[in-house]
């Protein structure tokens, strides 16, 4: 099979961040934070990274984070846009943003051909979480083609100290694939536990040791007209509501349930970290600062 290919959904506005986070520089050299997952995901046997982005950042993100890569492995964008809408939709009126992160996996259908994982721009992985991955999209062929793969963190070791951040939070069976799903767009510390809202507004206690998404999927591309017709299906329920968003959740959760996906949970050891508040980043810093001097990095990830 081709080698596995990897989506990074970088098409966020950076609204709690305030700013462009995806091409704020981290590293020794003034590397990004998604340019380390991209290197774990080099050496863990990916052969393309496709840049989902909005057209308007296109030339800044270009210039400042995809012209690094292109010596090293083949490159493609993709361009997420509110008018991306299945057919017999339109964008309703007042509608300002895309819609969200179930529609920057679709963005990337005609530059995906072979099996691909999907991760956020802003969050570090670890090495081993992209290996995992990665053995498991190369043995895609022999599973279903509508069965993929999540790679679960713990929830208490990826909050953010600084307010709340989302989270999928999940369930799983005894055979180790996913049953159940949550989108938390709030979820924060609570001592060593955690507390989320809820649907009706109302914080709710969450174990700090739950499975937690982190928005890395892995999956065939089998699961792009099973999400169009998610898609469809959002925008009859919910496409009204201006501030509806389409997450990966929400037609993962769907598809399990109709027995028509199945998700393998892959348990990483690996460390987590991310940027959600402009406080975060600090700590980021210093975490990438403590893996190059323990050599897990080299103090320049693209060498001219």
């Amino acid at each position: 099979m081709n080698a596995p290919s990897l989506v990074v959904m970088a098409a966020g506005m950076g609204s709690r961040y305030g700013g462009l986070k995806q091409i704020d520089p981290i590293g020794p050299s003034g590397e990004t934070l998604l340019e380390y997952s991209v290197y774990d995901a080099r050496r863990a046997g990916f052969g393309k990274v496709v840049f989902v982005i909005r057209k308007d950042i296109e030339e800044a993100f270009r210039s400042a984070v995809g012209k690094r890569f292109e010596k090293h492995l083949a490159v493609a964008y993709a361009f997420q846009a509110l008018e991306d809408l299945p057919s017999g939709f339109a964008v309703p009126e007042g509608r300002t943003k895309p819609w969200g992160t179930s529609q920057a996996v679709l963005s990337a259908r005609e530059a995906v051909r072979e099996p691909f994982a999907v991760i956020n721009a802003d969050d570090f992985y670890g090495a081993a979480s992209f290996r995992a991955i990665a053995d498991h999209l190369r043995a895609a062929e022999e599973h279903h083609p509508a069965e993929g793969a999540m790679v679960g963190y713990i929830l208490r070791n990826t909050l953010s100290d600084y307010g709340p951040v989302a989270r999928g939070v999940c369930r799983e069976d005894a055979e180790g694939c996913l049953v159940e799903v949550v989108e938390r767009t709030k979820v924060a510390r609570d001592g060593t536990e955690a507390r989320g809202l809820d649907d009706n507004g109302v914080w709710q206690p969450i174990s700090g040791d739950a499975v937690t998404s982190m928005n890395l999927w892995g999956f065939t591309p089998a699961i792009f007209p099973l999400f169009q017709e998610e898609f469809a299906r959002f925008l009859r329920e919910s496409g009204g509501d201006l501030k509806a968003e389409f997450y990966i959740p929400t037609p993962v959760q769907r598809l399990i349930a109709a027995k028509r996906l199945r998700i393998r949970i892959l348990r990483s050891g690996a460390p987590w970290f991310g940027i959600t508040y402009r406080d975060d980043k600090p700590r980021v810093v210093e975490s990438i600062r403590r893996l190059v001097s323990e050599g897990e990095y080299p103090p320049r990830l693209w060498p001219e």
